[in-house]
This record gives structure tokens, sequence and C-alpha cells, in this order.
């Protein structure tokens, strides 16, 4: 009888260790790495509250993957792998930012903005990432170079985004921005 009992005790421990070692209780120093920062995100919310566009809000997440890299946090091959972190980021936590367009991304790049949308969509209860995957993305990151997010390597990755966009494209967004900018 005894032996059933403490059998018993010994599996609810067990399992409760199980379940609290599963949940997503980061370190400080992990903090806002694997997960968006509350800043962020509050100003994301904020944006969105002014009725800004989903790009805008998700601007956001891309400002604060720029400041991980310079603080040293993690890396990133190239400024615009530090954008498509930042995007990524955006979708997963909920900015209604949709996929690109079919032909202006290669198709696998399409279909993990795809899923990342849909996992922002999804209630809160059910977006849970498991915490090998985000350990290893983090570690890949730690073995990338800091100066993605360098003023020069901004300033190219700008240009040849500007470079593949038409001159009315560009006159038209410039337009744009002169028309919503804040006083």
């Amino acid at each position: 009888m005894s032996r059933n009992i403490f059998s018993r005790i010994k599996f609810w421990l067990a399992e409760d260790f199980r379940l609290r070692s599963h949940r997503a209780v980061l370190p400080f120093f992990l903090e806002g790495i694997i997960m968006p920062e509350k800043q962020t995100i509050k100003k994301a919310r904020r944006d969105k509250a002014q009725g800004k566009s989903p790009s805008t809000q998700a601007g956001e997440f891309v400002r604060a993957e720029i400041e991980h890299i310079r603080k040293g946090k993690h890396g990133a091959r190239s400024a615009k792998q530090a954008i498509a972190i930042g995007l990524s980021a955006a979708r997963r936590a909920g900015v209604k930012l949709p996929a690109p367009k079919r032909g202006t991304v290669s198709q696998k790049t399409r279909r993990k903005a795809e899923k990342d949308y849909e996992h922002g969509q999804q209630p809160r209860s059910k977006r849970q990432t498991s915490p090998k995957r985000s350990r290893a993305r983090l570690k890949a990151l730690k073995k990338e170079p800091r100066s993605a997010a360098s003023h020069k390597a901004l300033s190219q990755q700008a240009k040849s985004a500007s470079k593949k966009r038409t001159h009315k494209q560009r006159s038209a967004s410039a337009k744009k921005a002169a028309r919503t900018r804040s006083r």
C-alpha cells in the first residue's frame, strides 16, 4: 500500500517538473531576444490605435531587432536578414502584415511569412514556441556578425531596395510620407 502511494507522489512530482520546465520562463539576459519586448509590443499597439499602417507597426519590431544587434545580443548575416527577423517577429506578435505577393520573394520566404502571420492571428494560449527551437535560433544568430546593423549596411540596403522601385513608386511613397508626417 505505502509503495503505491510513494510511486504516485513520485509520478506527480515528475509530472509537475516536466510541466514547469516547458513554461516560457526566460532568464533576464534572453528577454527580448526570443520574445519581443513588452515596450515594442506597446509601441506597435499605440501605432495601431493611432490608425497607422501595419508596416509602420512592424517597423517598431525591426527597430528593436536592429537595437539588439547593435547592443551585441546577437548578430545577423546582413541588414536584409535583420529586417526579415523584425518582420517575422511582428507577424508572430499579431501585426496584420500580410505575406509578400507572389514573384516578389522566394516561395520559401513567402511560406514562412504566411506561417508567421497565421501564428500571430491565433489566440495567445495557442502561440507556444519550443524552447529548444528558440535556443537553437539564438545560438545560430550569436555566431553572425554585428556589422549588419551598421549605418553603412542599412544605407546600402535602403539604396538597393529603392533601386528596385520605379520613379513613380518612389515619388508616391515620398508624397504619402509628407502627407502623413506627424507635426
